[in-house]
């Protein structure tokens, strides 16, 4: 069951103690597969059952009821507090598509096809990992931080970048070793397609490319240096 409220952008991968984990952003929000997550617990085929579990624990719901009246002005509180009075009995049994349809809640989304699976917002995603462990929580949230500082590295890379190409000589008085490199790169392949004739627009698409390409591989090599030597 998905939300037409919900605007996707894009799907990144993380790996979390040999668990790949996808996240998605919605909203201008990070919403990470928590079906992933649940798989580091159990096999694929028992991974929805991890979360109805979790989701039928009367604190999970004061969590999760919390965070979207904190977040969500949509939210249906009387019908989050018949699922909060249900809580804790041996009969109660929800499913998170139903927890979105009765409550209007943005928090989690379940989405089908290619990257399905239910996902929580981070912080509710990062909750649900104590369910799974203390340990796989931490490595959590150090994976998601790793992606996010590379991320916001490409980014400011990219944008030094385009005001290289918008003639700024001031780039380099706050531009990083890695910036510093590709923006090197930029300049000879610049003076090289200036020979060749190209044009200003020409010479942008062909460069902002290349800015790109370079990026990734510089960090990818940044991150093959993170990792622990055996």
């Amino acid at each position: 069951m998905g939300d037409s409220r919900m605007t996707h952008k894009k799907t990144s991968l993380i790996n979390v103690q040999d668990t790949p984990v996808s996240i998605m952003n919605m909203n201008h929000e990070d919403y990470i597969c928590i079906t992933d997550m649940a798989k580091a617990k159990t096999d694929v085929a028992r991974a929805a059952d991890v979360i109805k579990n979790w989701l039928r624990n009367r604190s999970t719901l004061e969590f999760l009821g919390t965070w979207e009246m904190m977040y969500n002005p949509n939210f249906k509180v009387v019908e989050f507090d018949h699922f909060k009075k249900e809580a804790g009995l041996h009969t109660f049994v929800l499913s998170v598509s139903e927890w979105i349809e009765k409550t209007s809640a943005m928090g989690m989304y379940v989405k089908s096809g290619r990257y399905g699976g239910t996902y929580a917002q981070k912080d509710i995603a990062f909750e649900f990992g104590s369910s799974i462990s203390p340990v796989f929580k931490l490595y959590l949230i150090k994976e998601y931080q790793r992606l996010k500082d590379e991320e916001n590295d490409r980014l400011k890379i990219e944008w030094n970048a385009k005001r290289f190409l918008s003639k700024n000589n001031n780039i380099r008085d706050f531009a990083s070793i890695a910036e510093l490199t590709v923006l090197s790169n930029l300049e000879t392949h610049n003076a090289e397609l200036i020979k060749e004739g190209k044009s200003k627009q020409e010479r942008f698409v062909i460069l902002h490319g290349i800015a790109q390409y370079q990026a990734k591989v510089l960090h990818e090599a940044e991150k093959i240096k993170r990792l622990p030597v055996k």
